[in-house]
């Protein structure tokens, strides 16, 4: 049993150094071509080649490098793709450049399309850097705005009341006021339990879109308590705040007591599952809409750390509420009939 138990354990230590060097490969080989690239459009922009005139000169340019090097990927398109490449970081600051210069390429003119400033483009090549972004998850994640969503839409939790100064804004930065699900390729209304029950199904992807820190303890946690058995939706734990963090998952709109219920589920979990050495537990409450008046009513008097935050699936929020109102009329009416 214990060999079996010792090999289990190298082989998990082999796979993960293997993988981190391949990542290290890629990042290394992404550098090189990306520093090709940069280095193009230098050639094209000190040229003072531009699509006025040039379109001639850098179709041959082509032609003639392709027959050099055939594997490259040096179309007309991606040679002027280089120069945009060029003059849109020649006067970024050396934080994004570094992010940017070890993106694959086609995120790099994902990003290169879809942004417009410097603090833009450096929120979605630094995000895609730490997190190992696909081009196909930076594109769900710029097509949700979640720029905007981090950096310009107001939060609302009571950290700043519940937690000590310096806990407070590590909380309120690991927090975001809308998280996308867009991963779950929800198109039709849907229930909590099955909302949490694909979640956990992608608990991968969930855990990307919380942020840096997160670790999966468990769906439905049980937590016992009076002879009574409580059930939080999802448990995780974040190492940077050294905190458990409980989430409730609700379909429709806040409502006030949704509070309450989440008090209570923290102080569970502070006297029954809270380590000595950990800070108190963080609860935040996920619905499909929120209104802050009623928000900053409900968390005044709350001691416990607790934040509400949207989420956004596939769907346009009105839409998805729209469904969600019609299958519950639906149910409420195949109810009565069962009754009649």
């Amino acid at each position: 049993m214990d060999l079996e138990k010792n090999y289990s354990i190298l082989l998990d230590s082999a796979v993960k150094e293997i993988q981190s060097a391949k990542i290290k490969v890629a990042r290394k080989v992404n550098e090189i071509s990306v520093s090709v690239y940069w280095n193009l459009g230098k050639l094209l922009y000190d040229s003072k080649i531009n699509t006025a005139h040039g379109s001639g000169v850098v179709e041959k340019l082509s032609l003639d490098l392709k027959c050099e090097f055939p594997d490259m990927g040096l179309s007309p398109r991606n040679l002027w793709n280089m120069k945009r490449f060029y003059e849109r970081y020649l006067n970024s600051d050396q934080k994004l450049l570094r992010c940017v210069a070890v993106l694959p390429w086609s995120q790099n003119l994902y990003i290169l399309d879809k942004t417009k400033t410097d603090e833009e483009a450096y929120f979605y090549a630094s995000k895609s850097v730490e997190f190992g972004w696909t081009r196909d998850v930076l594109l769900n994640y710029i097509k949700a705005n979640a720029f905007i969503s981090e950096f310009q839409m107001e939060k609302f939790h009571n950290f700043n009341e519940t937690l000590p100064n310096d806990l407070a804004d590590q909380a309120d930065e690991i927090l975001k006021s809308t998280y996308n699900l867009g991963f779950l390729n929800v198109l039709k209304p849907i229930k909590e339990r099955e909302l949490e029950a694909r979640l956990v199904e992608k608990i991968k992807h969930f855990i990307l879109e919380l942020g840096k820190g997160f670790t999966f303890i468990g769906n439905q946690y049980r937590i016992e308590f009076n002879n009574k058995d409580y059930y939080v939706d999802m448990l995780f734990f974040n190492r940077d705040l050294n905190s458990l963090v409980a989430i409730e998952l609700k379909v429709g709109e806040f409502l006030p007591e949704y509070i309450g219920k989440m008090n209570f589920y923290l102080t569970l979990l502070d006297r029954l599952e809270k380590r000595a050495s950990e800070n108190n537990s963080i609860g935040i409450i996920l619905c499909a809409d929120k209104n802050h008046f009623d928000v900053e009513i409900a968390l005044q008097d709350i001691h416990k750390p607790i934040a509400v935050a949207e989420y956004e699936l596939l769907l346009p929020k009105k839409q998805l509420e729209e469904l969600i109102r019609k299958e519950l009329n639906e149910i409420e009416l195949e109810n009565k009939e069962i009754e009649n």
